[in-house]
């Protein structure tokens, strides 16, 4: 991976990271699920009427949407809404490193190196440190709904690898054109009419500047050059550095809401930094044997 790809992950991931200061100004004001819809809503019109569907079968794009918006995303803001706290579900989200991995490994063909997993199991030591001092209280259903999550998060993956498409953005776009009506049915199979019913009232200034900061920076721009690296280079390669997301939702968390990082948490943070440079040092040293997938 070349060295401004690295640099500009790391700044993606810090985007994703502060985000979730973000999710919580706006689930506080509004049903989780309804705000997600409205945020895919907001990325996708009416820019999808200037960007050409791109040349790929329908269903790759149907799968990736529903994948992504309720795979992702509702299933995570469900989980916070059946007792996990938005910090936590950040942190758990980026299981899907695991997942990634064995999605590669097995399902795409990759080569997963001795570095790329030793790099991983490290900077998940630092991740389930962090999980383990948050005190584990978490429901057992909120726990399987945003680890469903992130395996969902690889199967997005796998299947933008599998559309073989060179337009990335315009995937991506036409892909989450398919989220927001799946996810206002959700909302109201789970919290009723009134998920809609309310919603006029509840669009407030916290609300809008939430879903449009999630449509615009964090998903248009965000996930363009996300698809962008997975297309360039290997799952595996990759899904590493969604470890650094936790490590900036933490200093989000101090920044915004007053959080306060303690030692143990500072120390799981370096341990996930240092597991990441382990991934992406080797596979720098190596560049010249990756080629591209897809």
């Amino acid at each position: 991976m070349s060295r401004i790809d690295s640099v500009l992950l790391v700044l993606l991931m810090a985007l994703w990271g502060l985000n979730f200061s973000v999710i919580k100004l706006g689930v506080d004001h509004i049903d989780p699920l309804m705000l997600t819809a409205l945020r895919f809503t907001l990325a996708v019109i009416p820019l999808l009427f200037f960007v050409r569907r791109p040349n790929v079968p329908w269903r790759y794009l149907m799968a990736y949407g529903v994948t992504f918006g309720v795979g992702v995303w509702g299933l995570t803001t469900l989980s916070v809404d059946a007792g996990v706290s938005v910090g936590l579900a950040s942190l758990l989200l980026d299981m899907s490193v695991i997942s990634s991995l064995l999605v590669g490994r097995f399902l795409l063909n990759e080569k997963v190196s001795r570095t790329k997993v030793g790099g991983s199991l490290l900077a998940l030591v630092g991740l389930l440190l962090i999980i383990n001092h948050q005190g584990g209280a978490v429901t057992p259903i909120g726990l399987a709904l945003v680890l469903s999550a992130s395996v969902f998060w690889s199967i997005n993956g796998f299947i933008l690898k599998r559309s073989g498409t060179k337009a990335v953005f315009a995937f991506n776009l036409w892909g989450m054109a398919f989220a927001p009506i799946p996810l206002v049915l959700l909302a109201v199979g789970v919290h009723g009419p009134e998920a809609i019913l309310s919603l006029p009232e509840k669009l407030d200034g916290y609300v809008l500047f939430s879903a449009a900061f999630q449509a615009y920076p964090t998903t248009l721009l965000g996930y363009w050059f996300w698809n962008k690296m997975i297309v360039k280079y290997s799952v595996s390669s990759v899904a590493p550095m969604t470890l650094l997301v936790p490590v900036f939702g933490l200093l989000g968390g101090y920044l915004f809401y007053g959080e306060v990082l303690d030692s143990v948490q500072i120390a799981a943070a370096l341990i996930i930094l240092l597991g990441v440079a382990v991934s992406e040092i080797k596979l720098s040293a190596r560049r010249g044997l990756v080629g591209k997938i897809g």
